[in-house]
């Protein structure tokens, strides 16, 4: 039996430079969104007063690469489908890259506000594309592992976006000293500098682009298009040997997935509604947790409290170095410890955080108020920011799950797009520090959600789970 296994394993053995490659390039997309999506925060006070945006423009100046992201997961699926997983990476590696450029010399704030959705609309494609691509063309035994890539490449892409914010604004007040009134450097490094902290996403974007133009397509796409011959060829470059039976599975499993292939509407039956509703809740849950607050309007706030612009960046670099490493030990433990353990736990705790943080903008102490933002990230990033996807892709049969994802990731994108719209005029109305009370107070329903409804599934099958919801029916 072992000899078996054993041979097994030989016969699915892949050739790992090309699959780093393949995976490294795919999850690219992540580390853009995670940049994309952070790299704002340093920004706003200086567009905010270059451009005198009213506290509605300056939500909506935050909001415009949401709604982008919302557009482009809605169009994804159909994109993905209609032509391919690796042409999409390469249109989201494309808009990405227009949106840096028009950023970054946007001369007035109605081409900001476009250049910011056209990267949204980057990030919404490849939000969805980039795990399917990676899930599509891994070996079996490697999938999970190589699908974290994504996830992990996305918190890693914030951190670098919270730390070359910082190092921008150190080099700006360096410059400013020394280069020529009316030179480059002056206007787009030292006066501007937000203009640098838009221009410098160029540099990933460019890696994307270029890494993305060699992708092969995904095999499994490759079946389903009837293009059994090209697919062979991708997958005799990803495996050493045993390309024939992959093949041979791919076509098998296309061929039943074809027979038993769902319609968008078939998600919102009624033995789908409970499950639909609770990855919905999920979503929503963990953006109206104010996460993205910390991380979009984190600098601005911390100003605010009285600290220098120095060390609120150099505050919010912090956050997110915290926000990488407890992603990490999230991907540890999620099996061990299970989905509802994990995300009761990190519920209380950021429950908590939420109310000391707004406890400490009453109280001024600023050192305190990195350190709870710091654990509030540190609570999110091991329970509410992974489990709401790992959960949504657990609980639907695989004929919907691409269908239900959909209407989860939408859900996801609208819920941020209306914090991040709302949250000015909710901060200027109430102040910052009733704005995190308020924030706490929405996360306690989800205690009794997890609590009553939600059933745990790890190490369970998905029969176990499909059951669970229609008992008593």
């Amino acid at each position: 039996m072992l000899k078996n296994e054993s041979k097994q394993l030989n016969i699915h053995k892949p050739h790992l430079p090309f699959l780093v490659f393949i995976c490294v390039a795919s999850a690219l997309g992540g580390l853009l969104w995670g940049f994309d999506a952070i790299v704002i925060s340093g920004t706003i006070n200086s567009v905010k007063l270059q451009f005198a945006l009213s506290p509605v423009m300056e939500g909506f100046f935050v909001s415009s690469g949401l709604l982008g992201a919302v557009f482009g997961s809605g169009l994804s699926g159909w994109l993905s489908d209609k032509f391919g997983r690796s042409r999409n990476l390469l249109l989201a590696a494309v808009l990405m890259l227009l949106s840096a450029i028009g950023s970054a010399w946007a001369t007035n704030i109605e081409l900001l506000v476009f250049a910011r959705w056209l990267g949204g609309l980057g990030v919404g494609i490849s939000a969805m594309v980039c795990p399917l691509y990676i899930s599509e063309i891994s070996p079996t035994h490697l999938r999970g592992r190589l699908v974290t890539m994504f996830q992990f490449a996305i918190t890693l892409g914030i951190m670098v976006a919270l730390f070359n914010n910082y190092f921008l604004h150190q080099w700006a007040a360096s410059v400013a000293e020394t280069a020529a009134e009316g030179s480059f450097m002056k206007w787009f490094v030292a006066d501007e500098t937000w203009r640098a902290m838009f221009a410098s996403e160029l540099v990933p974007g460019l890696f994307f682009l270029v890494m993305a133009a060699f992708l092969p397509e995904s095999p499994r796409w490759l079946v389903k298009e009837g293009r059994v011959e090209k697919a062979g060829q991708v997958l005799n470059r990803i495996f050493r040997n045993g390309a024939d039976q992959e093949l041979e599975s791919i076509q098998d499993a296309v061929a039943k997935e074809s027979a038993t292939q769902k319609r968008f509407v078939d998600v919102l039956q009624k033995k789908y509604r409970k499950p639909l509703i609770i990855a919905m809740l999920l979503a929503a849950f963990a953006q109206f947790s104010g996460i993205n607050v910390v991380f979009y309007y984190g600098t601005s706030m911390l100003e605010s409290a009285g600290l220098k612009a120095d060390g609120a960046l150099s505050g919010m670099a912090v956050i997110g170095f915290c926000n990488m490493i407890f992603t990490t030990i999230a991907m540890a433990f999620v099996d061990k410890l299970g989905r509802r353990k994990l995300l009761q736990f990190g519920t209380i705790g950021a429950i908590a955080c939420l109310a000391g943080i707004g406890a400490s903008f009453n109280s001024g102490a600023n050192a305190m108020l990195i350190v709870l933002m710091c654990a509030f990230v540190a609570f999110f990033a091991f329970s509410l920011g992974p489990i709401k996807f790992i959960f949504a892709s657990e609980i639907f049969p695989t004929n919907i799950r691409s269908h239900a994802m959909s209407i989860v990731i939408l859900t996801m994108w609208g819920t941020d797009t209306i914090v991040g719209q709302f949250t000015p005029s909710l901060r200027d109305a109430v102040g910052p520090s009733v704005t995190f009370f308020l924030f706490a107070a929405i996360l306690v329903p989800q205690i009794f959600m997890v609590w009553k409804w939600m059933p745990e599934t790890a190490g369970r099958s998905l029969e176990e789970i499909e059951a669970d919801f229609h008992k008593g029916e």
